[in-house]
């Protein structure tokens, strides 16, 4: 059905609805400019700008009305690997339950929880929001276990966080600051350029640590009554009431020390939870099992591609088997394959049964 039409003014346009007026004719667009301007004057002093920002590897002429970290926040959207990561689990993988969390559902939290802490703090949202939202773009299939899978051929191990920058960001042309972002937001690693940076570094462990509880619960892997009391004590005891609590908590703590940091007794509980998580949930038997399966079965597909790179298609260009280029091409495919499509191919390539496949809970 063709959209309605209605003259304004000397013109003749589609609406979806009835005319929304903005304001009077002619309405002044909010350009880029103005609004890093007026964005400079709203943030807090240590807040990354936009204006000064946007350094790209490629060159790019800015856009006339969004900042350099909303056009980032826009491409990350729009991207391949980020809508890979609704089929990439989070814990459990290939649940039935649709209800569990996905790589996809933790990116969105995990941005959620860190556009509250830099809105509130002054921070830059776009940023922050950008950066929390690509920051799992770098894992492979079937959870942490593929970093150790796929490690024996990337030199110097995978990472998720340093790949997901480097290489699988790198066709985007992202800030340097949102992929610096990406790059660091893992405890592990080096701390990030930018308070906006770190801010993502607490948003992904505080987004996990409640929801990786909230989904075993729901899975049955743990009770409710488990929580550990000096969790609930402090910030609650359901996933809505503990990131309110850390959330302000975190925001509270900024304003007292001018610092992106968590006060105790927050802190405290947050690693409390954290500590459960991984000696019930992540830990389990039953997880331990499933990993090494993961393990063997991403090692093998990796080895089968590096000895059949035309069964990649034609994004690997023509790398001779075996080699250096094939073994770069088999990890870039197999990293970013969806669980289901890991799993069908072990079927297809390696003759595994659907009854040996890691699955589930």
């Amino acid at each position: 059905m063709a959209s309605p039409t209605s003259p304004l003014g000397t013109h003749l346009v589609a609406v979806a609805h009835q005319p929304a007026i903005v304001g009077p004719v002619p309405t002044r667009l909010v350009e880029r400019t103005a609004r890093e301007e007026a964005e400079d004057l709203a943030l807090a002093a240590g807040a990354t700008r936009a204006d000064g920002s946007g350094h790209r590897a490629r060159p790019e002429a800015a856009d006339p009305y969004r900042t350099c970290f909303e056009r980032d926040l826009d491409r990350i959207h729009h991207s391949r690997p980020f809508r890979r990561l609704a089929g990439k689990c989070q814990v459990f993988i290939a649940p039935d339950d649709d209800h569990l969390r996905t790589r996809l559902t933790h990116a969105i939290e995990v941005a959620q929880v860190s556009a509250s802490i830099a809105r509130g703090a002054g921070l830059n949202v776009a940023l922050a929001t950008a950066a929390a939202t690509a920051h799992d773009c770098g894992h492979g299939p079937a959870g942490h276990a593929s970093e150790e899978a796929l490690s024996p051929f990337v030199p110097g191990g995978y990472h998720h966080a340093v790949y997901g920058a480097d290489v699988v960001l790198a066709p985007l042309n992202l800030c340097a600051e949102t992929l610096d972002a990406v790059r660091n937001h893992s405890w592990n690693r080096p701390a990030p350029t930018t308070p906006e940076g770190e801010v993502v570094a607490w948003a992904d462990r505080i987004a996990y640590v409640c929801h990786d509880f909230e989904d075993a619960v729901d899975a049955g892997i743990v009770a409710a009554d488990d929580l550990p009391a000096e969790v609930g004590e402090v910030v609650g005891t359901s996933r809505s009431r503990q990131l309110g609590a850390f959330i302000a908590a975190m925001l509270e703590t900024i304003a007292d020390t001018g610092t992106v940091a968590l006060r105790q007794p927050e802190a405290g509980a947050l690693a409390t939870l954290r500590a459960f998580n991984y000696e019930r949930i992540y830990l389990r038997p039953e997880a331990t099992e499933q990993a090494r399966r993961v393990i063997r079965l991403l090692r093998s597909l990796t080895e089968w591609f590096v000895a059949n790179p035309r069964g990649i298609g034609e994004e690997a260009g023509s790398p001779a088997r075996d080699s250096e280029e094939a073994v770069v091409a088999a990890v870039r495919y197999v990293s970013g394959m969806t669980d289901r499509f890991a799993l069908a191919l072990a079927v297809e390539h390696l003759g595994w049964s659907p009854q040996s496949l890691p699955r589930g809970a």
